[in-house]
């Protein structure tokens, strides 16, 4: 299960990213709390959400196009580097009493910049790290660090934000990042198993976008984390607004929900860890039916202790279909394509947040919180059953192919 931490740089790395994490889930339900303080409207904190992804959505691909350019273990440090001092930023307006909700909005918006470029060389970078042998095993064990922080930061954030203000999870983020800042430094390079450097030339970027269309395995695997991550994945506004609106609750109940489904999901991605081949596209199709399912139930949870443990399958059904994803597309690429590839699956996975988040928060605000999680559950189980059902029908229609042109050749005889 923990195979990959023989390696040191990876060990490091794992370590650094722990206490990184921690920060950033403690930021992102302060920032989510802030926003619904100063404006108590889930339209609001939906357009602040659509801002810290939208760079993804346009920026990214050229995000992947430095990761396969440049080292991407001197790109992090610059990236971890801008991470930190936003955060430290809005940490300060926030705590001398002087934030406003533009002002969150900007940062917001840098935020997502900065993560633009650092999310595709992060990805990118755990295969140079491990080799390909035991990248499915880190990335469960990435996934396993992801949430292990998503459980630790909600639940010590509630409790922070509640004693003394949200001002200061922005900061204990900022001095996080020193954390991830001291692994990379401490790296050994000549350990590491960089990927073939591309050259500057024209047309690197049609270049990945031609590979993905020509294959139908990525195509598909990245149309079905589109629709899950815009409309399935918007848990930092529902979960909020249920806690807020529907059973009324204070920053520690909204931090208890996310704790939950980070439960959920770390037990997920422990389980991820075993796994050593590639996830096939049904696997992938089942996982996001089982999700859109969960998530459904959990929304129409009567009482606050039956949502939380409702969003503990929610979470693990979550990293089940997420973390097959991630492993599916980065065994399935050539080393040089790997960060555009990546890049482009990222945009997918988070890019559709900036269409889906203001659509949700308009949703829970228009016809009830509770329907903002639910009909991101529907919307995710309609589109795994439809590219099922186009599967089938396709692979129908090969078949009767192959039959048709095999009863005419024996007919010859």
């Amino acid at each position: 299960m923990f195979r990959s931490l023989r390696v040191r740089n990876y060990r490091l790395y794992a370590g650094g990213q722990l206490v990184s994490l921690t920060g950033t889930w403690m930021q992102r339900v302060a920032q989510d709390w802030l926003v619904l303080e100063l404006t108590n409207s889930g339209t609001a904190l939906g357009i602040v959400t659509a801002l810290q992804f939208l760079p993804s959505l346009l920026f990214g691909l050229w995000g992947g196009l430095l990761a396969d350019r440049y080292d991407k273990r001197k790109l992090l440090l610059a990236t971890q580097t801008g991470l930190a001092l936003v955060a430290l930023i809005l940490g300060v307006l926030d705590v001398t009493g002087i934030v406003q909700y533009w002002q969150v909005l900007v940062l917001a918006l840098a935020l997502g910049l900065v993560s633009a470029i650092d999310s595709p060389v992060r990805q990118s970078f755990v295969v140079e790290m491990v080799g390909p042998d035991d990248l499915t095993n880190a990335v469960g064990l990435n996934s396993t660090i992801f949430n292990s922080a998503r459980i630790l930061g909600p639940a010590v954030a509630g409790v922070m934000i509640t004693a003394i203000g949200t001002g200061w999870a922005f900061v204990a983020n900022g001095i996080s990042s020193i954390a991830v800042l001291t692994a990379l430094a401490l790296m050994r390079p000549a350990e590491l198993r960089p990927s073939p450097a591309i050259d500057r030339i024209r047309g690197q970027l049609r270049a990945g976008l031609h590979y993905v269309r020509q294959r139908q395995d990525l195509l598909l695997t990245m149309v079905l984390v589109f629709v899950v991550g815009t409309f399935g994945l918007n848990f930092q506004i529902t979960t909020a607004l249920l806690a807020k609106q529907v059973f009324h609750r204070s920053a520690t109940g909204y931090g208890l929900l996310s704790t939950a489904l980070a439960v959920g999901a770390c037990v997920g991605a422990v389980l991820a860890t075993r796994r050593r081949t590639r996830p096939s596209l049904l696997f992938l199709l089942l996982a996001a039916m089982a999700f859109g399912l969960l998530e459904i139930l959990a929304g129409s949870m009567p009482g606050f202790g039956a949502t939380a443990l409702m969003l503990v399958l929610v979470g693990l059904a979550m990293l089940t279909f997420t973390t097959a994803a991630n492993s599916s597309v980065q065994l399935g690429v050539e080393a040089t394509m790997r960060g555009r590839v990546m890049a482009l699956y990222l945009m997918c996975f988070l890019g559709g947040t900036p269409i889906g988040a203001p659509i949700v928060g308009w949703v829970a605000n228009t016809v009830g919180p509770r329907w903002g999680m639910i009909g991101g559950g529907l919307v995710c189980m309609a589109m795994a059953v439809g590219m099922a059902l186009y599967l089938v029908r396709r692979r129908s229609l090969h078949i009767a192919d192959v039959t048709d042109r095999w009863e005419k050749i024996t007919s010859r005889y």
